[in-house]
Formats: structure tokens, sequence, C-alpha cells
């Protein structure tokens, strides 16, 4: 099984090849079962591999000589690991459920074949990025997905503000991307290779503290910051909500995003090398997920409290590896990919059934009429606000318990966005699906749940939500974590020289104790608030308080940006235009055009015609060249 590791990327491939150049030429049909189809095969191949795999077990597989110059050798080689595995699981299983609802979400577009065509080479450059086995074919996925990223957002390219967030998320991608590339190269400079097991092999031989390693460490998390949307690189992400819905599912809610939680896990025996690095992680996890949380507490549409809810559990997971919890961070990464997903999907039903409104204030009751996907939508709300049993009540437990021991006031940050998380995803619920209905009569008219092949992803994702957390369970109810065993031996090096204080069962027990007790206040504040009446977010901005205005417009970050980056590089390049470019070169180059034929109108002048002047002028040469001759 494991020498059709190579067909797992092919498949995608050929999805995209067939589509693309088809493209409307084909039956809308025959389209939506070669896109899903070419994930769904390599799904099964990818889960073959698990189950044929005994535990632990690391296979490279060299595909064909790459690079091989002045002995830099990199060969396209792919790498099967338990991490890789879970990665392959996680972007096959739920990246086909997602095939499969857009068939119905995008089924009236006219840009069908290309959605799906787009939609099978992102996953090809997806699983290019997490099966490589060094860093160069990890960084070909990583710009693949970037440009995918692009195409999808901006996939309803006659609208503007759509190819402004398309440029907007290219372009702060390509930031993270440059310290990327840097550490890439800054790695081969170090190790003379960029294959990972070469380069943590000698990376153990490093002392910690070491200042090349931390240089790496910090060059490598400023791209994961740009890719995972992490401060000050994150604000892409919520206007990356212009691309049609199954794509905010699948780009940015359980793969693309996730790539700088992979890196870095990956990288694991890099940051655990570099204490500063892991505290800069932490940091930058951490005021991510607060200010995140803050600002979904406000947002009037639905999918937006989604995006800043996503950006707010990168957080989670980036603080999760800055305290040395790798094991939590990819629990949590995988927990996410469910709920998330299934989120973005209910989302989109709704969305769906609402003839295309997002707005969560033009909407209520809609419980009746979309029965399925208010049960999945209200499973994944408690999932990702750590209700038991539901996933995210497991992997939220172990960040926080690994946060515990580490910093208080980690833990306190962590805590406080869990419960605004709850809260949020309460109110999102109940401000969609209960108290009246306020969305205008033709709306009401035409409510109706989703087909079958948008609510059956939905579904088997909410049965995932529900039971995916028993993977991970903690001390306190088994002494056997499947997924920390499973994991154990990509993490084996770092966890010898980063060993994580585990609370004792009474702290452990407080605090699912103390979680459960707050988010059931929450939901309970929230239900009476937003469910027992109409509830109207007021239409006029001068109306709200001046903590809800800050949350309302996020903190105003995008207008910091614009005035501290963008508008002076604007005003530079202007200047630049219009002094340097036309004045100056321009000005240089037409200028010496005006002089040439400045002059050479002067000089046609004695091209008169007259035979006279020509044996005048020979006369006078001849003189010059005489007394040239005299005084020399």
């Amino acid at each position: 099984m494991l020498k059709l590791v190579g067909l797992i990327p092919l498949f995608p491939l050929l999805g995209f090849l067939i589509n693309g150049i088809a493209n409307k030429r084909m039956p809308k049909a025959w389209v939506g079962i070669i896109g899903s189809a070419s994930i769904f095969f390599s799904f099964l191949i990818s889960l073959g591999i698990f189950l044929s795999t005994p535990n632990g077990e690391v296979n490279t597989f060299d595909l064909f000589s790459w690079i091989n110059v002045a002995g830099l050798q990199i060969p396209f080689s792919f790498l099967i690991d338990p991490l890789s595995m879970i990665m392959l699981l996680i972007i096959t299983g739920v990246g086909f459920l997602i095939h499969v609802y857009s068939i119905g979400y995008m089924h009236h577009d006219e840009g069908f074949a290309r959605y799906f065509a787009y939609l099978n080479l992102f996953v090809f450059f997806m699983l290019l990025l997490v099966l490589g086995s060094n860093y160069a074919i990890m960084f070909i996925g990583w710009e693949g997905v970037g440009l995918c990223s692009y195409l999808l957002i901006g996939f309803w390219f006659k609208n503007t503000a759509y190819n402004n967030a398309a440029k907007k998320a290219f372009i702060m991608n390509r930031i993270g991307d440059l310290g990327f590339l840097l550490g890439l190269f800054l790695i081969y400079t170090t190790f003379g290779t960029i294959n990972y097991k070469s380069v943590m092999v000698q990376a153990a031989g490093f002392t910690t503290g070491d200042v090349t390693i931390t240089a790496i460490a910090l060059l490598l998390f400023i791209g994961a910051m740009g890719k995972s949307a992490q401060l000050p690189l994150y604000t892409w992400l919520p206007d990356a909500m212009a691309g049609p819905t199954p794509v905010s599912a699948l780009i940015h809610a359980a793969t693309m995003v996730t790539a700088g939680i992979y890196m870095i896990a990956r990288s694991s025996l890099l940051y655990v090398l570099s204490p500063i690095a892991m505290q800069t992680i932490t940091i930058v996890g951490m005021l991510t997920a607060i200010i995140a949380a803050i600002i979904a507490l406000t947002q009037t549409d639905i999918k937006k409290v989604l995006a800043y809810s996503t950006v707010s559990q990168l957080g989670y997971m980036f603080v999760a590896l800055g305290v040395g919890s790798f094991t939590g961070a990819v629990f949590h990464l995988m927990t996410h990919a469910f709920f998330k997903a299934l989120l973005f999907l209910g989302a989109g039903s709704v969305i769906h059934a609402m003839s295309g409104e997002q707005d969560m204030r033009n909407m209520g009751g809609l419980k009746k009429t979309l029965p399925i996907t208010f049960l999945t939508i209200l499973i994944g709300t408690l999932a990702i606000s750590g209700l038991p049993p539901f996933a995210g009540f497991f992997s939220k437990d172990e960040i926080l318990a690994a946060t515990f021991n580490y910093s208080p006031i980690v833990f306190s940050v962590m805590a406080i966005t869990s419960v605004l998380t709850a809260f949020y995803m309460f109110r999102m619920l109940f401000l969609t699906f209960y108290s009246s209905f306020r969305g205008s009569s033709e709306q009401a008219k035409r409510l109706h749940e989703s087909p079958k092949n948008m609510t059956i992803p939905l579904i088997v994702l909410a049965v995932c939500s529900t039971f995916a957390g028993f993977l991970g369970l903690p001390e306190v109810f088994s002494e056997h974590h499947l997924l920390k065993s499973f994991l154990a031996p990509v993490f084996i090096l770092s966890d010898a020289k980063m060993l994580v204080d585990a609370p004792s069962h009474a702290v452990e027990y407080g605090i699912m104790i103390g979680s459960l007790i707050a988010v059931l206040a929450v939901a309970y504040y929230a239900f009476n608030r937003y469910s027992k009446k109409v509830y109207l977010l007021p239409f006029q901005e001068e109306a709200l308080s001046v903590w809800q205005k800050i949350s309302y417009n996020k903190f105003y970050l995008d207008e910091i940006y614009f005035a501290l980056i963008t508008n002076p590089i604007n005003k530079l390049a202007v200047y630049l235009h219009q002094i340097v470019d036309r004045a100056g070169i321009d000005g240089l180059v037409n200028g010496s055009g005006r002089l040439a034929l400045a002059g050479s109108k002067r000089i046609k002048t004695l091209q008169t015609g007259y035979t006279g002047f020509y044996i005048f002028a020979m006369v006078l040469g001849i003189l010059f060249i005489m007394l040239l001759n005299f005084f020399i």
C-alpha cells in the first residue's frame, strides 16, 4: 500500500487538469463527480496506508532526483510518518465532504467547472505541503496553496471588493513567505541540507539558545504568521470570506491556515532549542486569540464571526506550540478541522436558504425551517465551546492544562478566550435560529432545508465533532492518550529536551469543572439576551458603546495599517512616479530626444542645396586645415 503514496496528490492533479481543460464543455454532473472522486480516491489510499502502516513507522519515498547542483542534492521525495498521515486524512477526508457539499452549493454558478478545478488544485498543493520530506517541497506546496487561495477568494472576479480581498490575502501571505524563504536559506547554510531528518539530527547537537537556531525558528515563524493568520498578519483572513462558503470551510478552517501549525510541529526540535522563539510564539498566539475573540463578539455577518473564531482558535494552537504541547496543538488542529468545517458549511446552508443573506440581524427563527442545519450547527457550537463529550472539550482542556504550569497570565488569557468563544458562538446560534424571523417576506417564502448532498456532509462532520475528542482522553479519564502515543515518534527528540509538566488530577478536574460552569453561564446569558425576544444590533454605529465600537470596528487595525503603511507607501509611490519617474528618468530620456531633435533642426539648415554655398564651405574647410597644420 505504501507504494501507492505517489497517487495521493496525483488524483487531485488529474481532477484539476480534466475539469480545467473541459471547463464548460462537460456537464456539471460529471464535473462534480470527477472533482469529488479524485479526492475520495486519495482519501482511500491515505486510509489504506494509515491502516497498513505499523504504529510509529517512518518511510521515505524518493520519486526522482529533482535538484543536483554544486553539492546541493534535493530529491523529490515524500515522507510518511504519523504526523503526515494525520494531515493526509484530514485534508482528503474533510476535503471530500466539502467537494460533495459544493456540488449542491455551487450548482447554479456559471463557473462551476472552474471552481472544482481550483479546488482540486488547492488539495494537490496542500498534499504536497504535508507529504514533502524536505523544506523545498513544503515550500512548493506552501506557495501553491497561496496561489489557489488567491484564485478562490477572488472566484467571483466581477466584484471589485472580492478582487481586493484576494489581492490582500496574496500580498500579506507573501510578506510571511519571505520570512519562510529566508529561513530555508539559513537552514541550508547552517546544516548543508534541507531534509527534515538530516536537519533535526544535526540540530540535536546544538546548544539551547543558539543564535543561529533562534534566527531560523523566528524566520520560519514569520511564514507561519502569514499563512496561519496571526498578529499582525491576520487581517487578510476575515476579508477572505469574499470567496464561496465551501472555500472558507476548506481553505480557511480545515487545511491551509493550519499549514503554519504543521510547519512548526514538523520543526519542533528547532523551536525547543530556542526559548526566545517559543516565548514569541506564545505571546503572539495569546494576543491573537484574545483580540480575535473580542472582535467576534459584535460582528453581524455570520461568516465574519466564524472567520474571527478561526483566527482565535489558531492562536490557541500557537500557544500550545509555544508552551511545548506539540501533541495538544495537533490534537486541536484535528478537532478544529471537524467542527469549524461543520460550522462554515452550516453557515453556508443558512446562506443558501436565505438567498445569499449573511447578516444575522436579518435572520432568526430558522430552527423549524432548517432542522438538520440547526442540529449540526448546534453540535459544532457545543464542540467549539468546549462542552463534554464533544471534541473541543478534550483538545481545549489539554491546551489549558499545558498553560497552567507554564504561566498564570497565559492560562488566564486562554481561559478568558475560551469563555468569549462560547459567548459569541451561542450568540450566533440564537440570533440565527431562535426568536422570530427578521428577514423579508420574499426570503421567508423561499426558506428551505438544503439538499442531501449538502446535509449529509454536515451530518458526517457533526459525528466527527462529537467523537473525535476520545482520541485524546486526559490522564484523569484514561492512561492511554491514543493520539499522543501515535505521534510520539515524531516528537521524540523535542519531548526529550522539553518536558511539559502536567498539572495534578485535582487541578485538571478544577480546570474542567470551572470551564464547564463558565461556558454554561455565558450560554445561559446569551440565550436570555438573544433568543427570547427580537434582538437587533443597532444599525447606527453611533448607538454603540465605546467598547462595542472598538470590537465592531476590529480594533481599527485595518485603518491603522492603512494610515501607517498603505497610505505612506501610496504617497511615496505617487512621489516617485511624478518626481523620480516622470520628471527624472522620463525627463532625461525625453530631454535627450528633444536635444537631438533641436540639434538636428539647427544642423539641417547647413544643407541648403546651393552649390555656391557648398564651394564656400569647402574653401573654409581647406583654410582651417592649412592654419591648423601651420600652427602645429
